[in-house]
C-alpha cells in the first residue's frame, strides 16, 4: 500500500522504520509469567534458522528482558544520525529499553513518555528490509498494545498462555482486545505444556495441559502448538543463549522449529487475505479529493465533505444507537483533508481543515462511501429495486 498526502507519507519508504518489513507480529499475553518473552526470543531464532530475516522489538518499556535472554546486557545500539541501529545477536537484530539504560536503573516514566519511546522504536530504528519483525509486548491490554495496533501495521498477533484456567481467562481478554482493534490472530501457543523426564521419557502435566488448544477451539483461532516445560529453557534464558543455539535435537528445540513452520504458513495466509482488502494506492488529487486504488483495480473517489459528514467517531455517531450526532450545517462546504495516516492494516485516519481528526475509517466503510460514478449508479439501482 502506497500513500501520498504529505512529505512524511510520500517519503515513508525511504526512511528508517518498519516500511521495509513484510510481516510485523506481536507476541502477546494477558498476564505476566507465562514465558511470553522466552517464546518471542526462541521463535525469532527459529524463524531465522528457517531462512527468514528476523528482528525483535522489546516493547516492554518498564520490564525489558530481551538483553538478558540474548546475552547482550552490556551492548549499546549504535546511533547513526538521528536513528538507532539495533544490536545483532544470534542472527537477529533487536532493540530494547534495556539497551538504553543502565542494567540496574528503573524506568520511571508516565505513560505518554513511554508511548513516545514505542513510537521511536517503530519509526526511528534502522530495521531495514525484513521478513519478520516480532514485537514482544508487555502483559495486559494497555496503551502499548493500542499504540502498536494502530501505528505498526501488524500482520497479526500470537497469544502465549500456560494451560491453567486462570492464565487462559486472562489470555482470552488480551485476545479479544486485539480483535477489537482489528488485529488478526495468528494463533495461540501453549507454553509450559507438560514436563518430559529425560531419563524415562514420562510426561507429567505439572501445570495441566491442553488449555491453550481448547481455548483456540473455543475461540475459533489457530492453535500453533505446545512448548514443553523444560529446565533447559530456563537455563538458556539465564545463560543468554537461545535453546536452538545450545542444541537442535531436544524436544523443546524441535517444538520451536515446528512452531516457526506453522507461524510462517499462517502468517502468509493472513497477509494474503489482508492484501485483498487494503488499497494499493492512496493519494489526494490536485483538487483535494481522496483517490484510492483497490486490489480489484477499482478507482475509489471521495470528497472531503462526504468523508467528514460520515465520520464514524464517537462524537459524530452515537456508539449505542448508530444515530448521527453531527449537524451537516456545521461542516464548511469548502472543507479540506489536511492529512491522513494508515491505522493498522484496517483503515485510515483523517485530519480535516475544521480541526477534526478523531475518526477511524475502516476499509469496509470507505468501500461503502465511494462516490465514483460506477458506485453512484449501483446505489441508485439498489434504491430502485428495494
Amino acid at each position: 500500500m502506497t500513500t501520498e498526502n504529505n512529505p512524511s507519507q510520500s517519503q515513508q519508504s525511504s526512511r528508517p522504520g518498519v516500511s521495509g518489513v513484510k510481516h510485523i507480529i506481536a507476541i502477546a499475553s494477558g498476564k505476566g509469567g507465562v514465558g511470553k518473552s522466552t517464546v518471542a526470543v526462541n521463535l525469532a531464532v527459529a524463524l531465522y534458522r528457517s531462512g527468514a530475516s528476523v528482528s525483535l522489538m522489546d516493547a516492554d518499556i518498564y520490564g525489558p528482558s530481551q538483553p538478558g535472554m540474548l546475552g547482550s546486557t552490556n551492548a549499546k545500539p549504535e546511533i547513526i544520525g538521528n536513528f538507532l541501529k539495533p544490536v545483532k545477536k544470534f542472527g537477529i537484530d533487536f532493540i530494547s529499553m534495556g539497551l538504553l539504560v543502565d542494567k540496574d536503573r528503573p524506568v520511571i516514566w508516565r505513560a505518554p513518555i513511554a508511548m513516545k519511546m514505542i513510537q521511536q522504536f517503530i519509526g526511528s530504528v534502522l530495521w531495514g528490509n525484513l521478513d519478520y519483525l516480532l514485537i514482544d509486548l508487555p502483559p495486559g491490554t494497555g496503551d502499548v498494545q493500542l499504540t502498536l495496533a494502530q501505528q505498526a501495521s501488524l500482520t497479526g498477533a500470537i497469544i502465549v498462555t500456560t494451560p491453567q484456567q486462570i492464565a487462559i481467562g486472562v489470555a482470552e481478554r488480551g485476545l479479544h482486545m486485539l480483535q477489537t482493534v482489528k488485529v488478526p490472530i495468528v494463533g495461540i501457543i501453549e507454553n509450559m505444556s507438560g514436563f518430559t523426564c529425560k531419563h524415562c521419557g514420562k510426561v507429567t502435566a505439572i501445570f495441566k495441559e491442553g488449555g491453550g488448544k481448547q481455548m483456540a477451539q473455543d475461540l475459533q483461532v489457530p492453535f500453533l502448538g505446545s512448548i514443553p516445560l523444560d529446565p533447559e529453557i530456563m537455563m538458556s534464558g539465564e545463560d543468554g543463549l537461545p535453546v536452538l543455539d545450545k542444541e537442535t535435537d531436544s524436544p523443546v528445540a524441535q517444538a520451536f522449529l515446528k512452531l516457526a513452520k506453522k507461524v510462517k504458513k499462517t502468517t502468509e495466509e493472513i497477509h494474503s487475505a489482508l492484501s485483498q482488502m487494503e488499497p494499493k494506492n492512496i493519494h489526494l488529487s490536485p483538487e483535494g479529493n481522496l483517490l484510492l486504488t483497490w486490489p480489484d483495480g477499482h478507482e475509489g473517489f471521495y470528497t472531503p465533505y462526504n468523508l467528514r459528514l460520515n465520520c464514524p467517531c464517537a462524537s459524530c455517531v452515537d456508539e449505542d444507537t448508530g444515530e448521527k450526532l453531527l449537524d451537516p450545517k456545521q461542516i464548511p462546504l469548502d472543507i479540506k483533508i489536511t492529512g491522513f495516516n494508515p491505522v493498522g492494516r484496517y483503515g485510515l485516519a483523517f485530519s480535516f481543515s475544521d480541526g477534526h481528526n478523531t475518526g477511524i475509517y475502516t476499509f469496509e466503510k470507505l468501500s461503502e462511501l465511494c462516490e465514483c460514478e460506477e458506485c453512484k449508479k449501483k446505489k441508485r439501482q439498489d434504491s430502485f429495486s428495494v
